[in-house]
């Protein structure tokens, strides 16, 4: 929190408690922090009153505000207000917690209902904060919390098979939570950045290949990802056999790639064999390598993300 004013004199902090609506926010706010929108219904005044008088309040010292999303939350705490203020403020409150004020006891009524609203129902956090929610979880937490939260849902002995690894960023989030992770790519630039990045595990694989050739033996693996990877591949009905091979009976394979598009200078500038690729071609693709349960779902759009939409495709082999 912060004071949004300093050097105040005793005569402006004594000129704002002469209003009686401002005696009632004090004695509210020395109670609970509360938001505009709440001391609104509180008080039963436009927000553009409350918003005026805690202003005034801010500026002569009694109150501190601090940013909740895009709102901003006050309170009176004794222990920041000046030595002279603090004992001024003691004896008027006092006075105003006489039981025969008609005024502060509904306030404080209401105020009741305000609280357990907040308490019943989480919207009055979100109605505050809704707008701005992912940008203030990402900034307390990081962008890839649900992600990273997520991950420990795999089984912790699964095997999996990080093929086109390339410098290991999936392998760096499956590591953790699996037994082990094969990461499989063909060059070697790539496979030593990938070990660079990855040295404090121990449980991870670095192996050069082909993915239309996997050097991983028949049923070796829980889970094979394939992540941006088979646009570049010639034939991607071979790494989807493959996937199939590799896998042991019930194990998943995940491809995640581009859907398909038209942004042909791509073959060009980044080497892509494949514009992406539509539902039915990976449906035929998995289904003719004999994994079962397709399924395809786009993903979520990154606002600032520049490339062509992507899919997230699964399937798996069946145990029989």
């Amino acid at each position: 929190m912060k004071r949004t004013a300093r050097n105040i004199s005793l005569v402006d902090s004594l000129s704002a408690l002469s209003d009686a609506v401002r005696l009632r926010m004090l004695r509210l706010l020395d109670r609970e922090e509360l938001s505009v929108g709440e001391l609104a219904r509180v008080l039963q005044l436009p927000q553009s009153t409350v918003s005026r008088h805690l202003k005034l309040l801010s500026e002569t010292g009694w109150l501190l505000s601090r940013a909740e999303g895009t709102s901003s939350l006050y309170r009176l705490v004794m222990d920041d207000l000046a030595p002279e203020s603090r004992t001024l403020w003691s004896a008027i409150r006092t006075r105003l917690d006489d039981p025969e004020s008609a005024d502060f006891g509904e306030d404080l009524r209401r105020l009741r209902a305000v609280l357990d609203d907040r308490r019943l129902d989480t919207k009055s956090f979100f109605g505050r904060v809704a707008g701005e929610w992912d940008e203030v979880r990402n900034d307390l937490f990081g962008g890839r919390v649900t992600l990273q939260a997520m991950l420990p849902l795999l089984p912790k002995e699964w095997v999996v098979a990080d093929l086109g690894c390339g410098t290991g960023n999936a392998s760096e989030l499956l590591a953790p939570c699996v037994s082990r992770v094969i990461a499989v790519d063909q060059s070697e630039p790539m496979l030593a950045a990938a070990a660079r990045r990855l040295g404090a595990f121990v449980n991870v694989e670095f192996v050069r290949g082909d993915l239309e050739q996997l050097p991983i033996a028949d049923g070796h693996v829980d889970a094979a990802v394939c992540i941006l990877v088979l646009h570049h591949i010639p034939e991607p009905q071979r790494v989807c056999a493959e996937m199939a091979r590799i896998l042991k009976p019930g194990g998943v394979a995940l491809v995640v790639d581009m859907i398909e598009h038209d942004r042909v200078a791509y073959r060009q500038t980044m080497g892509h064999r494949w514009l992406g690729f539509n539902a039915p071609e990976l449906i035929r693709m998995f289904g003719a390598a004999g994994l079962v349960d397709v399924r395809l779902q786009a993903l979520p759009s990154d606002t600032e993300a520049k490339g062509p939409g992507l899919f997230a495709c699964t399937a798996r082999k069946a145990r029989g």
